[in-house]
């Protein structure tokens, strides 16, 4: 087994010395629950102080089959530990048998990104979602797009495990902050809703705020009242909605097929 070290480069004694790594971490670190949340986390940079594995070999093998690029960094990181000892350190053990910890990036940086001026790509504002999975899947898409970051305003974390698991680790790909509507970065806002202009014949600026609303309730006012431009998406008569993640994809899509600036 590879000796794991700490984040200040001491190795740990052993698995006991990486579970007590974890527990004076756990509460102020971000899960990363399962192989994909691990890859694609040492993927884009983020501080990785300590991944347990049910069968660390089984986790580099697989590495070695779907993500190459990351096996050595968790050949030097992973450390194997009993499968009751890491169920009891997870909520909800992952299939792939593994679970890391890492530092939440900083707020500074994150704000900097949002708010530069020039900014090339979207980015997508979720007005009060209350669906930890939705929230997810739309950081996964908005990573995937190239977006300059994920907005929450209300009372969801958009850093809660959940989310975290639902984004498979695409939090640090893109910049990912809650903020008031009132704290929005820059940009012309369009906000879907039913009563917009049909987005096939607009195209969406590069530097667009991109806002949709809850599940259940649609935008607030406070949002809609904020926006330059209401869009609605194409729907069939009687159907009601979209899901989020379905929603966001769309318009993402829509910019990126008028934009240079997409993947």
């Amino acid at each position: 087994m590879s000796e794991a070290s700490t984040a200040d480069g001491m190795p740990y004694e052993g698995p006991d010395g990486a579970v007590r790594a974890w527990r004076r971490r756990a509460d102020s670190a971000v899960l990363l629950d399962g192989f994909h949340a691990l890859k694609h986390a040492l993927r884009f940079g983020a501080d990785v102080p300590v991944a347990l594995a049910t069968d660390r070999a089984s986790v580099l093998a697989l590495a070695a089959d779907l993500a190459p690029d990351v096996v050595r960094d968790l050949d030097a990181l992973l450390v194997e530990v009993p499968d009751d000892v890491l169920r009891g350190l997870v909520p909800r053990l992952h299939p792939t048998g593994v679970a890391a910890l890492a530092g939440r990036p900083a707020r500074a940086d994150h704000l900097a990104a949002l708010g530069r001026t020039g900014r090339t790509t979207p980015v997508v504002v979720l007005d009060n979602p209350r669906n930890l999975g939705n929230a997810g899947a739309v950081i996964r898409l908005a990573a995937g797009y190239g977006a300059a970051g994920v907005v929450t305003t209300g009372s969801l974390d958009p850093w809660h495990p959940t989310v975290v698991r639902g984004g498979a680790g695409l939090h640090f790909a893109t910049a990912v902050e809650r903020l008031a509507v009132d704290e929005l970065p820059a940009g012309p806002l369009y906000a879907l809703d039913p009563e917009g202009a049909d987005i096939r014949g607009l195209k969406l600026p590069d530097d667009a705020l991109l806002a949709f609303g809850s599940e259940r309730n649609g935008l607030s006012g406070e949002l809609r009242a904020r926006a330059d431009q209401l869009v609605s998406l194409p729907m069939r008569p009687q159907v009601s909605s979209y899901n989020l993640a379905t929603s966001v994809g769309m318009t993402l899509f829509h910019w990126s097929t008028h934009s240079l600036n997409a993947p």
